[in-house]
């Protein structure tokens, strides 16, 4: 379902609670609500549309990943970057990561552990980020 965004700072400053089989739904409401903001949007927290749990979608190109409990265990290479955010007015300068270790429970709750760089590797932290209640 195509959820509205959430734009309450209050809200989105609080850390999200860890994801469970019963939070599944949230992971097919972030697929709906990125395809309906796709010309602005790259990625997705389950914060920004009303759920305060620890699932992401970031777009990988071709496809939309959903990741329930992502912790990113390693990191190198750090740079400046500018981001905005749906949820957010305007663009922000942060510190990220070239290239990042995450381990998350995919859509059939298994375990996986990847290695991403580049454009895909600032989306999930930022992502990543909201869960923890860091407003960029």
């Amino acid at each position: 379902m195509i959820k509205s965004i959430v734009r309450d700072t209050f809200f989105l400053s609080q850390k999200s609670a860890p994801a469970t089989h019963k939070d599944l739904q949230i992971g097919q409401d972030l697929k709906d609500t990125l395809r309906a903001n796709r010309e602005r949007c790259v990625g997705m927290a389950a914060n920004m549309i009303g759920a305060s749990k620890r699932v992401i979608i970031v777009s990988m190109g071709p496809a939309d990943v959903v990741m329930y409990n992502p912790v990113i265990l390693a990191k190198s290479g750090p740079y400046e970057a500018e981001e905005g955010c749906l949820s957010l007015d305007g663009t922000r300068k942060t510190a990220r990561y070239k290239t990042i270790e995450v381990e998350y429970s995919d859509e059939l709750w298994k375990k996986r552990r990847q290695k991403f760089s580049g454009w895909t590797a600032q989306i999930i932290q930022h992502e990543v980020d909201h869960l923890d209640g860091i407003l960029i």
